[in-house]
């Protein structure tokens, strides 16, 4: 149960003042979830991103031009707008002894600005200082306050990332309110490391980062915030050992075949397996023998052949009489998984079915009879495979793909389908050793460093917008030449508020240059016409695939060799990397046009830079973790498991370490956190929402 103490912030943001059913549903789009709305954890947890200096000039000769400005001065005029220039905005002139700035008002209420800035009082007044003409003027003032609330005004004012409903100053207020519902909790991190450290306690850390003493408070790696996101490591690791301990207590089955059917598979390859390859299948291989249950991540780069290293261990278990399942993310990638592996299977007298959610009828019904009896070797589904009414007659095996779309939670579902059950999770995102022992730290890790024979670089071009005809051109000559290209846009429909490509109009502005050679594909599609969009793309019938990024993930066509991303700069480095591993898969030379609209930053620049140096992912990976800098909060929905809040990706290893070892001793000494420490532990869980670690608790 959650200690009572920590019941307030569990409670809807409703129960803040001033929060209103408007707000509310505002701040649930922001910080809730589809099961729930916004709590005031979702509050706390909701740190600054900035600040806003607002201690007071001394004058306005003094007041900086260019930057937030704050000083006292006296209203002088009001300059209403001319009659005849309607759309001419509304003046007031303010001055001190020093000089004068004109504060600027469109579309403004002209009796409010009278009432509250009448001629002759003195105004705190808060704002953007420019110069216009040679003047000093202020566009739509952040504040004017009497002078007797000058104390309303804080001196280092926190900022926050923003949702359409909430202004800059509720949210400010609210977010306040939420640090303040904190209570003082007992301790749980290590005595020493915390003397050590130099932390604070929890609540002193959280009402630092709220209420930001100095410009400083809020910006990069600082004590306040390293604190926090070391309980947030601390939390995570102690529910990874917990899941690792449950894990090892689970008694296993020895899974151990003759190698016929592996054999037999491996006979019909059109290419000889890697050093890695091998490698990674001895290691599964031998866990599976092993009387313990298997948990292992498969970790390789883009096209280093993971698909096959499942096949061959779902061949294993076949071997010993026994089921396996391979489950990917979306009903695209499960279809081609079942379309490729299906073939190879069959040379070995494996029976293959697909499950998905669309399967239904008669079809489906003799699938789960086919599992429930034995006759099916290999199941490759969705989530559908482990909804309720799926049964296995002795399932063995259970396979992951793409494990950064899924998590710890689901990880530990994944054997209620069978006895003793071993798990190999996939990821095809290369993953920098810190985040691995960070997100994957109850697993062993196999990695696929090299990629199969014949494999032929890509060449990558970083090109302006403003050579969009240039770019279709090419385009059209590759088709020509027998080629078949990736068109990727960021949204799938024109949007008002982001000058970004549309699938849907760049698919019917292509489409009247080229006619019935271009497809669409996009997640908005209902699934039969996806399917039947990617079929045609297979086929050959459409040269040209018009896409978002649904394609990003496992989708396989050797003979596209043509890869067109627009607005590159709007993507991050692994999912640029991710889409462009969806050519260069055949034995045509392959060409990634990287199309960005300038002027760009620095960032955005860089991960261009990279894109054309290199092919490495994990180079790639690392290169990433860096390019976001140090102040960058990560999402609650960051890839991998499980949700992150407050901890960074490139969080430096000493830290991480510490909590590794930390969380290791505690379970040692305290494994059901029954002493005075582990009470204060239990709060930690329940805060940071460790739902795994409570449960394995709660079950002793």
């Amino acid at each position: 149960m959650r200690p009572s103490l920590l019941d307030p912030l569990f409670a809807p943001v409703t129960t803040l003042s001033g929060v209103g059913p408007k707000t509310a549903k505002a701040l649930d789009k922001l910080l809730g979830d589809e099961t729930r709305g916004a709590r005031v954890v979702d509050l706390l947890f909701h740190l600054p991103t900035g600040a806003i200096d607002r201690r007071p000039s001394p004058s306005i000769v003094d007041a900086p031009v260019g930057g937030i400005a704050t000083f006292s001065a006296q209203v002088t005029e009001h300059r209403p707008a001319p009659p005849t220039k309607a759309k001419a905005p509304y003046r007031i002139i303010v001055e001190d002894e020093t000089g004068d700035v004109t504060l600027v008002f469109f579309h403004a209420d002209v009796r409010h600005l009278l009432q509250t800035m009448p001629v002759g009082a003195y105004r705190i007044i808060s704002g953007k200082l420019e110069l216009w003409d040679g003047m000093r003027q202020m566009v739509h003032p952040d504040r004017l306050l009497d002078p007797k609330l000058a104390a309303a005004l804080p001196s280092i004012e926190p900022v926050y990332g923003m949702t359409e409903g909430v202004g800059p100053r509720v949210m400010t207020r609210i977010a306040a309110a939420a640090a303040e519902k904190c209570p003082d909790l007992a301790e749980w991190q290590d005595p020493a490391f915390l003397a050590k450290s130099g932390f604070s306690s929890f609540v002193e850390a959280m009402q630092g980062l709220h209420h930001p003493p100095d410009l400083k408070a809020v910006e990069g790696d600082t004590i306040a915030r390293r604190r926090v996101a070391y309980d947030e490591l601390l939390a995570s690791q102690i529910a990874l050992a917990l899941v690792r301990r449950q894990q090892k207590k689970i008694a296993g089955r020895t899974t151990a075949g003759d190698g016929r059917l592996r054999q037999a598979i491996e006979s019909a390859l059109p290419f000889t397996l890697t050093g890695g390859q091998r490698q990674a299948l001895a290691d599964i291989h031998a866990d599976m023998e092993k009387p313990e249950r298997m948990l292992r991540l498969l970790q390789g780069d883009v096209g280093s052949g993971k698909t096959v290293v499942a096949l061959l261990a779902m061949a294993a278990a076949a071997e010993a009489g026994r089921q396996s399942v391979l489950m990917a993310p979306t009903e695209i990638l499960a279809r081609q998984h079942a379309e490729r592996l299906e073939p190879l299977a069959a040379k070995a007298g494996l029976k293959l079915a697909l499950l998905t959610g669309r399967e239904k009828g008669p079809g489906r019904a003799r699938v789960l009879e086919g599992l429930a009896n034995g006759e099916i070797a290999i199941a490759v589904g969705t989530h559908a495979l482990f909804q309720e009414g799926v049964a296995f007659r002795d399932l063995a095996l259970a396979i992951v793909d793409e494990q950064h779309r899924f998590g710890v939670h689901q990880r530990l579902l994944l054997g209620s389908k069978g006895e003793a059950v071993d798990i190999l999770v996939m990821t095809a995102t290369p993953i920098p050793r810190t985040l691995s022992l960070t997100w994957f730290g109850d697993m062993d890790i196999s990695v696929l460093a090299e990629k199969p024979a014949g494999r032929k670089p890509i060449a990558t071009k970083a090109i302006s917008s403003e050579r969009h005809d240039e770019v279709v051109g090419a385009v059209g000559r590759a088709v020509e030449a027998g080629a078949q290209v990736y068109w990727v846009c960021p949204l799938v429909q024109e949007s008002d508020t982001l000058d970004v490509a549309a699938a849907q109009e760049r698919y019917e502005a292509l489409r009247e240059m080229f006619g019935a050679r271009v497809g669409l594909l996009h997640g908005q599609m209902p699934g039969r016409d996806k399917d039947a969009a990617m079929a045609a793309f297979v086929a050959g019938e459409t040269r040209i695939l018009v896409s978002t990024t649904v394609i990003e993930v496992g989708v396989d066509v050797p003979n596209a060799s043509v890869m067109v991303i627009e607005h590159a700069e709007r993507f991050g480095l692994a999912q640029l990397h991710q889409l462009r591993g969806r050519i260069g898969r055949g034995s045509a030379a392959s060409t990634c046009l990287l199309l960005y609209k300038g002027p760009l930053g620095p960032v955005a620049e860089a991960r261009l830079t990279i894109m054309r140096e290199t092919e490495d992912g994990f180079r790639i990976a690392e290169e990433d973790l860096r390019l976001r800098g140090e102040g960058e909060v990560l999402g609650t929905k960051q890839s991998g498991s499980p949700d992150w809040r407050i901890a960074r990706p490139e969080i430096d290893g000493d830290l991480l370490a510490a909590a590794r070892d930390d969380a290791r001793l505690l379970i040692e000494r305290d494994p059901h956190l029954e002493s005075v420490r582990g009470e204060a532990v239990r709060s930690l869980l329940y805060l940071f929402e460790r739902d795994v670690a409570i449960r394995l608790l709660r079950a002793g």
